[in-house]
């Protein structure tokens, strides 16, 4: 078994409606975003630095705080298999990460992913995100490279049809294919993505259809803006965080709670300075 599902509760009228409604994952997108103010943020990552010598990034607190959001609303963790909607047990998070050219290789993007991630602390999590990371920028990833080659040989007319069968089998059938060289559910529950990192201030991601990824973040840049405090205008730091999500699956209002959460402990960051503290 590829991965532990459960059924979800029936769907509700609405649900239902927007089941029948789209057939395919690009049809049905939704976006929305959420300005952040970020002095606490970097306050307590800077904070977190010198006292332990450990480097935080706005991507490591927005995954533990998306990791958060989806134990706290589950039914948000969530996979499309045929036209109904099934609940994940664990918690993914992924990252997309930039391999620099190398040799014969060139620039190319690709996934992270650390599961349980609900299940870590804030520093736990930041360690086995970049322990990821430095593996699949450094070309180390067997798995991801083995894939990568193997799809390199498909011709152009063929990579469509062959990603859908791939994601069928993935997901529709349930099957764990890390017996024939392919990595164990590689795309996660969220997907996370830092444009502040290439200098954007917002962006909406497109979803790609084959991951069965619902529920994409996209950080932007951490800014100055103006803000006003006991009725006066101060300096201040703020992000754009924009949300992309398969409103099959995802309602706006579920949307926005986990929007708003995300957003809420990045405003106000303390709860994970705990040692061994495992949720917010």
């Amino acid at each position: 078994m590829n991965l532990d599902l459960h059924p979800a509760p029936p769907a509700s009228a609405l649900r239902k409606l927007a089941l029948g409604t789209w057939r395919a994952p690009r049809d049905p997108t939704a976006y929305a975003s959420l300005d952040v103010r970020m002095e606490a943020a970097l306050e307590f990552m800077a904070t977190h630095r010198t006292r332990t010598g450990r480097r935080l990034t706005v991507t490591h607190l927005v995954a533990k705080a998306a990791a958060d959001a989806l134990r706290r609303y589950p039914e948000a963790n969530v996979v499309l298999r045929g036209q109904r909607p099934w609940l994940r047990e664990d918690v993914g998070v992924c990252v997309l990460v930039v391999q620099p050219a190398s040799g014969a290789s060139r620039v190319d993007l690709t996934t992270a992913t650390v599961h349980r991630a609900d299940q870590k602390s804030l520093e736990a999590l930041a360690d086995a995100m970049e322990s990821r990371v430095s593996r699949v920028r450094a070309r180390e990833d067997v798995e991801i490279e083995r894939g990568k080659r193997r799809s390199s040989l498909l011709p152009g007319w063929l990579m469509g049809p062959a990603l859908r069968l791939l994601s069928f089998v993935w997901y529709g059938l349930n099957v764990d294919l890390r017996r024939v060289g392919m990595p164990f559910d590689p795309f996660g529950s969220v997907a996370v993505t830092n444009l502040g990192s290439l200098g954007l201030e917002r962006g909406f991601v497109a979803m790609v259809p084959y991951t069965r990824v619902p529920l994409l973040l996209a950080p932007g840049l951490v800014r100055d803006v103006p803000v006003v405090e006991d009725g006066a205008l101060v300096p201040g730091k703020a992000m754009t965080l924009t949300c992309t999500w398969d409103s099959r699956l995802i309602d706006v209002d579920l949307a926005a709670r986990v929007l708003r959460h995300i957003g809420g402990a990045l405003e106000d960051p303390r709860g994970w300075d705990a040692p061994g503290d495992e949720a917010r």
